[in-house]
């Protein structure tokens, strides 16, 4: 009597494509690892097991996968601060230590990354290319603030200009990632105070009250730098 083989067909797993957030992971990973950056994106693929056109699909070159891992920082500050059923009806300045707040808690997370792209060898000018798309979006972030506020104030005496202090807010944002990369006291708790000083510092020059609070913020600041 004749015996039917039976068949057995190999199961293939069909390779993960990998996504946006897949390719920023393996990046930063890759430079912690290796304390450099890949010389060309075909190394880079080739390491993490993935074609060229799949990192392609989401990034031009590496450094614009620098630049975008930046900008994810910001949207994911921004998605953290909206999930507070409460931040809708913060006030402005509320807002902003949120915003500074929870982005300077991300960077913790991922300091050493952080630490190694600005510490890095690549020029200042280099280094401000690649927080580009990060300042765009503080001073968007900062001027819709402004325009909030300017739509409740009935005297245009009283209205403040979009384009200055939206550039205030990412100067302050520059000195506040320098102080943080300075800081080394537990829990970085010395950057929250820079953070509420130069918050409340911004929005009471927003009240026309500033002297006592520069005067506050200007001994803090000279005591961080002698101590």
């Amino acid at each position: 009597m004749a015996t039917v083989k039976k068949s057995t067909t190999k199961k293939t797993t069909k390779k993960k494509t990998p996504n946006r957030q897949d390719i920023i992971t393996a990046y930063m990973e890759y430079v912690l690892e290796h304390e450099k950056e890949p010389k060309s994106v075909y190394k880079f693929a080739k390491e993490n097991k993935m074609e060229e056109q799949e990192f392609y699909a989401h990034f031009g070159s590496i450094e614009g996968l620098r630049k975008e891992i930046w900008n994810t920082f910001f949207t994911m500050t921004l998605d953290v601060a909206h999930k507070n059923e409460d931040y809708a009806h913060f006030s402005n300045r509320e807002k902003i230590l949120t915003f500074f707040y929870t982005f300077f808690e991300l960077l913790t997370m991922n300091r050493s990354y952080v630490l190694f792209t600005l510490n890095g060898k690549q020029s200042m000018m280099n280094k401000m290319d690649e927080l580009k798309g990060l300042r765009k979006h503080v001073k968007d972030f900062a001027r819709t603030l402004i325009q909030e506020r300017n739509e409740s104030k009935t005297n245009i005496l009283l209205e403040r200009s979009e384009s200055i202090y939206s550039e205030g807010a990412w100067i302050q944002m520059l000195f506040l990632l320098k102080f943080w990369m300075d800081d080394d006291s537990p829990g970085f708790e010395k950057t929250d105070m820079a953070i509420e000083k130069s918050v409340n510092t911004i929005f009471d020059v927003f009240d026309n009250t500033p002297l006592d609070a520069v005067l506050d913020f200007g001994k803090f600041l000279w005591k961080e730098r002698m101590a």
